[in-house]
């Protein structure tokens, strides 16, 4: 029996397992800077905004900048529309826990986390929706959670700071101590959230006028 015909089968599975490889091989050569520019871009532009929102957060005060002008609001909600992913809400704790690790935080630091909480919250909800109802929804979570951020952490305040009487009246003083923050921070986001939603809905229309080839199998 000639052996040749035993060692074909083999050898043609080493063949077509070859074949495979270089065809793997080639379509990771085929990846252009560009297209894996394409794939990462979304990320990238989330870890940029993550980075402005801590750096400002540290350099603010010294700028001269109005109390309580923050950007992780907007981050929060244009890392959730980009990443299309709830984890993202997760932005504003980033950017709390980095920039506290720097400057310290105050007593009241469980009431300054869970009022960001509900508004990564908020953005999760907004993030599947399009066209006007995507500004409607960044209006409301930019209004919304400024609010909310007063409220929560001006109790906070009053709870356990020891700055104000524990009385109704002493809470009143709290929350009417606080509005020039609130009018600060509500008129950011007035404006850098739905500038979010732009940005996001740009990334989406650039995709789309230029879609990433696809991958041969």
């Amino acid at each position: 029996m000639d052996d040749r015909h035993l060692l074909t089968p083999a050898s043609g599975r080493r063949d077509q397992n070859a074949r495979a490889l270089n065809a793997r091989a080639q379509n990771a050569r085929d990846l252009t800077v560009r297209e894996l520019a394409r794939r990462w871009w979304r990320p990238a532009i989330v870890v940029l905004v993550l980075s402005a929102a801590v750096v400002w957060r540290l350099v603010a005060p010294g700028l001269g900048a109005p109390p309580n002008l923050e950007i992780a609001t907007a981050a929060t909600f244009l890392a959730v529309l980009l990443l299309r992913n709830r984890w993202a809400a997760v932005v504003p704790f980033v950017v709390v826990a980095v920039s506290d690790a720097l400057i310290g935080n105050t007593q009241i630091m469980w009431f300054t986390w869970s009022a960001w909480a509900v508004v990564g919250v908020g953005a999760i909800l907004a993030r599947r929706l399009k066209g006007p109802g995507r500004y409607a929804a960044a209006l409301g979570v930019g209004v919304g959670g400024s609010l909310w951020f007063f409220a929560w952490t001006n109790f906070g305040v009053w709870l356990l700071d020891g700055m104000y009487p524990a009385t109704l009246d002493g809470l009143l003083a709290s929350y009417v101590a606080g509005l020039p923050f609130l009018r600060t921070m509500l008129l950011g986001n007035l404006v850098l959230v739905p500038l979010a939603a732009a940005v996001a809905t740009l990334v989406e229309r650039a995709e789309a006028r230029s879609p990433l080839p696809a991958l041969q199998a």
